[in-house]
């Protein structure tokens, strides 16, 4: 029988969540709770900048795709998370445990890219004001946003494509959702090849990224620091900041999760609570920190929110 036929077959159990007979119906809830607010905080954010021509501006076509991204990373985690609740039980096919790890790993891959991406053009527009709309044109942005994608799709998809030649000789996943480095420790051949590839693809996504938002918030910080104009100015950093704490705790997050796999002496318990956080947190703060505090979508939603109000008295 061929590996992965050998695989498909495969039933894998996920490491306990350890919730106490009392905990289940308010984690359920609350995990429930959860989903929804992202589902229902992202969608809006998509919608408004849809349906809002004037929206349509690279820094809001970036964060339609940072929202489609968050909502891909959340749908990854969640619903196997709230079945698992529910059910009682941790059991997950090969094929859908390999599915949930695609997902995961093109939405952290994703997440670096576009905040990335995000950073240009914040650095563009305030270092280079003049120059932003012939450097930030729309064939531009339409380049960026494939190149990202197709990335993504491309880095990603050969991780797990040399995932395909092994056979597990292990059924347990020691994670609580499925993810490469836990895929990867149920194979007992040589994996060498996979272990080089995965650690390089994770310094050259995180090494350039990381190099990048540096450099740009750096030129930015200069610009801020040399501009008279003080409202300009305070704008300009707290729009920034937000953006650098949101990239700095996904890029240690993302990098513990990725070492602690490596290293038998991290606390179990420390790996889940991290690892998990940026399946959680980035979807739930994105939208707010980019979206709703954003004075221009704000306005879009509360329009929205106003008249299907209006519609829904008549």
């Amino acid at each position: 029988m061929q590996a992965r036929d050998y695989n498909i077959s495969v039933l894998l159990r996920l490491e306990s969540l350890d919730i106490p007979q009392t905990g289940i119906l308010p984690t359920l809830i609350m995990a429930v709770v959860s989903y929804c607010f992202i589902l229902t905080c992202n969608l809006t954010i998509l919608l408004a900048i849809a349906l809002d021509h004037n929206l349509h501006k690279p820094m809001y076509i970036l964060l339609f795709n940072l929202s489609i991204n968050d909502l891909m990373g959340a749908t990854a985690f969640f619903p196997q998370l709230i079945n698992s609740i529910h059910l009682q039980h941790r059991n997950i096919s090969y094929p859908a445990c390999v599915f949930q790890a695609l997902t995961v790993h093109l939405y952290c891959a994703g997440a670096l890219t576009i905040l990335t991406v995000m950073a240009y053009d914040r650095y563009v527009a305030i270092c280079r004001p003049l120059h932003y709309h012939t450097i930030m044109t729309p064939s531009t942005l339409i380049k960026m946003i494939v190149g990202i994608w197709v990335t993504d799709l491309v880095l990603v998809g050969t991780l797990f494509l040399l995932l395909t030649p092994f056979s597990l000789c292990q059924t347990f996943i020691s994670d609580v959702y499925c993810n490469n480095p836990s895929i990867m420790k149920l194979i007992c051949d040589n994996t060498t090849v996979n272990n080089f590839y995965g650690l390089s693809l994770s310094v050259f996504l995180q090494g350039v990224s990381s190099i990048a938002v540096v450099f740009t918030y750096i030129q930015i910080l200069k610009t801020c620091l040399h501009n008279k104009q003080s409202n300009t100015k305070s704008k300009a950093i707290r729009t920034c900041a937000t953006h650098l704490v949101v990239f700095t705790v996904f890029q240690v997050t993302t990098i513990f999760t990725i070492m602690s796999h490596r290293f038998s002496q991290v606390s179990p318990y420390l790996r889940r609570s991290v690892g998990s956080s940026f399946l959680i947190f980035p979807p739930i703060l994105n939208p707010l920190i980019y979206g709703l505090s954003t004075k221009e979508i704000r306005g879009k939603v509360m329009f929205l929110f106003n008249r299907n109000k209006i519609n829904f008295k008549k």
